[in-house]
């Protein structure tokens, strides 16, 4: 009985949990695991298809020079005198790393109901490996930009990068954790009200014309300044915005826009964290 007594578990299941518990711990003691989730959402998404991971770089080509065509040379939307290609991938890639974050996490808990109903894991591994196997994808198209800098650097652009580019690892660990919490707040809210899941397929498109990603903000400031706060407070805003100015010398940088955009961010990741870990313990009574 003593002997019984003294036992040590690695892993205890309790019923109730303190409300700010962010099971940290018992996400780093399934990192294997989550490895493997990164590795079978890359290869999965991929397995099927003729071009496979060519597919990283064919989308934002195509989506730079349908940009280009319509903003920039029908709708004459100036890109701060930077060549519309590489102003609309600036953006291009950063939008679509936050919207897939934040599309696929707001999902998790309808896409796998059958696996979490079943097996025992840390569910925040689930969301994790999304960001995770988006920045992937993310770090291959952040090298066909990198290309495309050095080859207008010898057409001679105006393209001057600075220091401010030492912020892109800060910038995207701003952009993942502001999907990832936006994602867990709308997955945790989807078990009960799956009306959600339709707002947020057609919402978010909509979402990328209040940031940056086709428009300086200097131009919607001139051009629509009773509407300009909207954009200028939009978090992703300064993400971007930051981005353009370290990598190309154009942009509106601003500590205090970034600094507001990391504050809201980090409260967004919590509460999203909260609510998602709170849902996780009824969410199979009704998925």
């Amino acid at each position: 009985m003593d002997n019984l007594e003294k036992e040590e578990w690695d892993i205890e299941i309790t019923p109730k949990n303190a409300l700010f518990d962010l099971k940290l711990k018992d996400v780093w003691h399934y990192r294997d695991l989550l490895i493997l989730m990164v590795r079978r959402d890359f290869v999965s998404f991929y397995k099927q298809t003729i071009l496979g991971p060519i597919w990283f770089f064919v989308q934002p080509i195509i989506t730079i020079l349908i940009y280009n065509l319509v903003f920039n040379n029908l709708a004459n939307i100036g890109t701060d005198k930077i060549p519309g290609p590489i102003f609309y991938l600036a953006g291009t890639i950063i939008w679509n790393y936050f919207a897939d974050c934040l599309t696929k996490t707001s999902t998790v808990f309808r896409d796998n109901a059958a696996v979490l109903g079943k097996v025992y894991f840390p569910r925040l591994i689930m969301p994790l490996s999304i960001v995770l196997s988006n920045l992937i994808r993310f770090s291959v198209q952040f090298l066909l930009f990198i290309l495309l800098i050095i080859i207008y650097l010898f057409k001679g652009a105006p393209i001057i990068p600075n220091v401010y580019l030492l912020l892109f690892p800060f910038l995207i660990i701003l952009i993942a954790a502001l999907g990832l919490g936006f994602g867990m707040i709308i997955s945790a809210v989807t078990t009960k009200y799956r009306d959600l899941a339709f707002v947020v397929s057609f919402g978010v498109p909509l979402l990328m014309y209040t940031t940056t990603v086709i428009y300086p903000l200097s131009a919607a400031i001139a051009k629509y300044p009773s509407y300009s706060w909207m954009i200028k407070f939009n978090p992703i805003t300064s993400v971007i915005e930051t981005f353009r100015f370290g990598f190309l010398g154009k942009g509106s940088f601003s500590w205090q826009l970034l600094g507001y955009s990391s504050i809201l961010t980090l409260f967004i990741l919590l509460i999203g964290i909260v609510i998602f870990n709170k849902v996780e313990k009824t969410f199979v009574d009704t998925v």
